[in-house]
């Protein structure tokens, strides 16, 4: 191509290099530069593909491994086995070291084939087919489908599994008796139908729980109105002094009240457990998915194919010269 007499030295003839600013959109280069540009830069999903399919594979062989590992260091008949969190804690530094070298491989997989012999645009591969798997695997242990193909996954489920049982297990702990405490009337009330007396035991004792209940959770304005009533059918129900009945009411309403407060308790401390290892699980398992991200664009920039043909040419050529 013939050069303008105002084109720069050195520099293709275009409108942008005569100094045409009513054309900034075209550009100082070449249409053949252009369209290399593309290619180099253009993403190649067979080759995207081929990552996802290898960091799946990776994974599933270092999961089954580490399944193996573990499950044969257990034995039953032993007394020194290790606890259900060191197993769960194991697990999950497991998972985490086989998705790092699944996205790996599955970068570099996916950045030697898509053929570019740019770094950065082979990272983009590498990254991009870390992304793909990491939505796959997450697709295929939260849905129906997991149910039916995600079979073969069960080792990474299993690790997971391990980590939400590890917070069953933490919570059930801090609250041993949480359900039960749930209705703190539950223990007086049996206490109050025990004792029976009069010509309509049931009938007296179902008088006398409502007058508990009554008390209990009614108007604490009405309080002493609640107890004298509660008393009175207690001492009707079980056939005992109203003094002693009275004594009986006291204990009940004492009774309620630690009840009370221990459910309060048990569930504050169930819940922050829960809270804890949600969050402990949470942090975890991002800092996993960032390492395998890193993993995958570095793994794809390693995948990058180099030399070219153009540069081995041009590096005969420099040999030769």
């Amino acid at each position: 191509m013939a050069s303008h007499p105002d084109a720069p030295p050195d520099r293709p003839d275009t409108p942008r290099n005569r100094g045409d600013d009513d054309a900034p959109h075209l550009s100082p280069t070449t249409p053949a530069e252009d369209q290399r540009t593309i290619l180099l830069n253009e993403i190649a999903w067979g080759a995207v593909l081929a990552g996802v399919v290898v960091a799946l594979v990776t994974q599933l062989l270092l999961n089954m491994l580490g399944l193996g590992i573990g499950v044969a260091t257990l034995d039953p008949g032993a007394g020194d086995n290790p606890s259900a969190s060191a197993l769960s804690i194991g697990a999950g530094l497991w998972w985490t070291l086989s998705g790092i070298l699944a996205s790996l491989a599955g970068g570099y997989a996916a950045g030697r084939l898509s053929g570019r012999p740019k770094e950065a645009t082979a990272a983009w591969h590498g990254l991009t087919a870390w992304a793909f798997t990491t939505l796959v695997i997450f697709y295929l242990l939260s849905s129906t489908v997991g149910g039916v193909l995600g079979g073969v996954y069960n080792t990474v489920s299993g690790a997971l599994g391990g980590l939400g049982r590890t917070a069953a297990a933490t919570v059930g702990a801090a609250a041993p008796a949480l359900s039960q405490a749930a209705d703190p009337f539950a223990a007086i009330e049996g206490s109050v139908r025990e004792a029976s007396g009069g010509d309509d035991p049931a009938a007296l004792r179902d008088a006398a729980v409502t007058a508990v209940r009554g008390m209990l959770t009614g108007d604490p304005a009405q309080a002493q109105e609640a107890r004298e009533r509660a008393a009175q059918a207690v001492a009707r129900a079980q056939n005992v002094p109203i003094e002693q009945a009275r004594e009986q009411v006291a204990g009940y309403e004492q009774q309620y009240r630690q009840a009370v407060e221990q459910a309060r308790r048990q569930a504050t401390e169930a819940a922050d457990a829960a809270a804890s290892v949600v969050s402990r699980g949470a942090l975890f398992g991002f800092f996993a998915l960032a390492l395998g991200a890193v993993a995958a664009w570095f793994g794809g920039r390693a995948g990058a194919v180099y030399p070219t043909l153009t540069d081995l040419a041009l590096l005969g050529r420099a040999r030769r010269a």
